[in-house]
């Protein structure tokens, strides 16, 4: 049995569980190169990372200029199907994720990654990190249909409700993470160690880590 005060933990993906930037980037990087624009670098692929793979492009695309809706769906769609064939390449697990994800297992949390990545992007990532067992339920960005990704709180109710009910808490890294939680109305942990966009301590969140190895105990704390 567990010694933690919540019987289910729900995950986002990129910048909390998996460090996704440079297969994210690669990706906008292919799609922008069909456009005819300038790639991004690497790091600031990190920063345009949080309301998907959409957006991700958008910001990046109007950054230089923009492009008419027709032209961006084209480039958007070339970026998925790149991103289908090249999203494991670099993608790993942010260090401890394997070993807290084991710890929570063997305190029968159930756990539910709650992402803005297509559903079917996650489950092929945690399966090719075989990190996928895990996890009781995979929720991303389509799953619950249009209009009730994050940061609506939708998906995180569904987290509960496969998580088989009982009290939950969210761990993210980003202000949509935040605000589907507190939208929710559940406790939630800000991952300062991924890509971030809030200054620390204005993120919004009942606790903030600077390392998956913090979680457990800050877990514990929020009970």
């Amino acid at each position: 049995m567990s010694d933690l005060p919540f019987s289910i933990i729900g995950f986002d993906l990129d910048g909390t569980l998996l460090e996704t930037h440079r297969d994210l980037g690669a990706a906008v990087n292919h799609a922008l190169d069909l456009g005819g624009f300038a790639p991004v670098p690497a790091d600031h692929a990190s920063d345009l990372i949080g309301g998907g793979a959409k957006i991700m492009l958008q910001r990046a695309v109007d950054e230089q200029g923009g492009l008419p809706d027709d032209e961006f769906r084209k480039l958007y769609k070339a970026m998925l199907a790149y991103y289908a064939d090249n999203n494991a390449v670099h993608t790993q697990p942010y260090p401890h994720a394997r070993e807290t994800l084991a710890l929570l297992r063997e305190r029968d949390i159930a756990m539910v990654v709650v992402t803005n990545k297509f559903e079917s992007f996650a489950r092929q990532i945690l399966a090719a990190l075989d990190l996928a067992d895990h996890f009781v339920a995979i929720i991303g960005g389509d799953t619950m249909g249009k209009g009730k990704a994050k940061p609506a709180p939708d998906p995180i109710f569904e987290a509960q409700r496969r998580g088989g009910g009982g009290s939950l808490a969210f761990v993210g890294d980003s202000s949509y993470d935040v605000a589907a939680a507190r939208a929710a109305r559940v406790p939630v942990i800000g991952a300062r160690y991924g890509y971030c966009d809030k200054p620390r301590g204005e993120l919004g969140a009942d606790a903030e880590i600077d390392s998956l190895a913090e979680l457990v105990p800050a877990l514990a704390r929020l009970g």
